[in-house]
């Protein structure tokens, strides 16, 4: 292993170290976890599924039957009593639905069911990208103040060397003021990455709902390094077919469509109503009124809707076009599905083509020409212009290694996303 190696092996187990004993590191399956219990937005989506799955119940209820109780013929009669005449009448009445309307309203309510469940998940699939975007951050600001307190570390031993140096007259006061003048750039990189790294542990808190853990208190752990993907790209592009949330959802909404147009056409349909009646013309003596007199009886009867004008045509052709509204929506979300597969990946492999060398050469070099600048400044065998140069361009490396990193860990992520499982931890 080459210096450089093992200068940024150093970095990155530090970057990914809790920042105290008293810090809760976390790790991102124990985020996810969190997330997934605790954010309101993801809790409103499970009671939504919940509330369409309770459609369900009302949508497969019967017709509830009618009863009716009437008091009939009350009026002057010969007798002089107003009720003389009357007639107690009740019925019981009871619409019969026909064409499998009541199992087609049930089928029609699942479909909703699959779809807002299937929304649920694509808004956690979401939520999960943009966590593990504010989880990554967490971890570049920690490589970040890793990466400056070192650098400043590193150059508070030279400035110690040089104020030796100046001492024997070795350098000029110039040197040494232009020496103590460049720490603050040093400085400025610690105190930049340390509001950094606090911001992006307060987005991360807020992503959890958790407003009651310090800052100081909290921390994650995990990963600050890159890998190839290993998986190909035909098979990411099947499994993001098969499990992508946002598509399975444009699947169920095409079958609710179509469900919802039979039972168009069942509605179109007529539902007759049966009765049954009875009497009890009985109350006083109107029973004789009837030849031969009767004192109850019972009569059965059916009533049908003539559909002659209204035979839901509206309804049926509303829901036919909306089985090809639906189909080609699938078609839209499908191509989309297939295009951010496409893209992400793309975006991961230039990252990586852009890490290798930075891990095989730049980093190295860049180690050893700072440490070769360093040990000949303190021996006077470089200029202080050189010497500056070097340590610049040590930074500017290691900075744009985190950032690469940091870049690739995004591109994984919406790798991840677009997949819609996570093909790269």
């Amino acid at each position: 292993m080459t210096s450089g190696s093992r200068v940024w092996t150093c970095v990155l187990l530090l970057a990914v170290a809790p920042v105290s004993a008293h810090a809760q590191a976390m790790t991102w399956p124990e985020v996810r976890a969190r997330l997934q219990a605790a954010n309101p937005a993801l809790q409103a989506g499970r009671i939504g599924v919940d509330e369409s799955k309770a459609t369900e119940i009302t949508a497969f209820l019967r017709p509830n039957p009618n009863w009716s109780l009437g008091l009939d013929q009350v009026g002057n009669t010969s007798a002089g009593n107003l009720f003389s005449a009357s007639t107690l009448v009740g019925g019981v009445s009871y619409l019969h639905e026909r064409e499998s309307k009541r199992e087609l309203r049930r089928d029609s309510a699942e479909g909703a069911t699959a779809v807002a469940a299937a929304t649920t998940d694509d808004l956690q699939r979401s939520l999960l990208f943009t966590v593990r975007t504010a989880f990554i951050q967490v971890l570049q600001a920690k490589a970040f103040r890793t990466l400056a307190r070192d650098s400043l570390t590193s150059y508070d031993q030279v400035l110690s060397i040089s104020r030796d140096r100046f001492q024997a007259g070795d350098i000029s006061q110039v040197d040494l003021d232009r020496l103590e003048l460049q720490r603050v750039t040093y400085e400025s990189d610690v105190q930049t990455a340390e509001v950094n790294l606090r911001t992006a542990k307060i987005q991360l808190l807020q992503f959890l709902n958790d407003p009651t853990t310090p800052v100081d208190q909290f921390d994650v752990s995990g990963p600050f390094d890159f890998a190839p993907p290993m998986t190909p790209i035909d098979e990411m592009r099947r499994t993001a077919v098969d499990v992508r949330p946002d598509l399975r959802a444009a699947a169920r909404a095409v079958d609710k469509a179509q469900v919802d147009h039979r039972l168009a056409i069942a509605n179109g349909s007529a539902d007759p109503t049966f009765t049954l009646d009875a009497a009890i013309p009985s109350i006083s003596q109107a029973w004789q009124s009837f030849q031969p007199p009767l004192r109850q009886y019972i009569g059965v009867g059916i009533s049908v809707p003539l559909r002659i004008f209204d035979r839901n045509q509206g309804e049926k052709r509303r829901t036919e076009l909306d089985i090809t509204r639906t189909e080609r929506v699938e078609d839209g979300v499908r191509l989309q599905v297939l295009a951010d597969v496409d893209t992400a990946y793309a975006t991961l492999a230039s990252t990586v083509a852009l890490l290798r060398p930075y891990k095989d050469q730049y980093l190295a070099r860049a180690t050893r020409v700072r440490d070769t600048s360093t040990f000949s400044y303190e021996r006077g065998a470089v200029s202080l212009v050189d010497f500056l140069q070097a340590q610049q361009e040590y930074r500017a490396v290691q900075l744009s290694y985190v950032n690469l990193v940091a870049a690739f860990l995004n591109a994984a992520n919406q790798l991840n996303a677009a997949v819609g499982v996570e093909v790269i931890p």
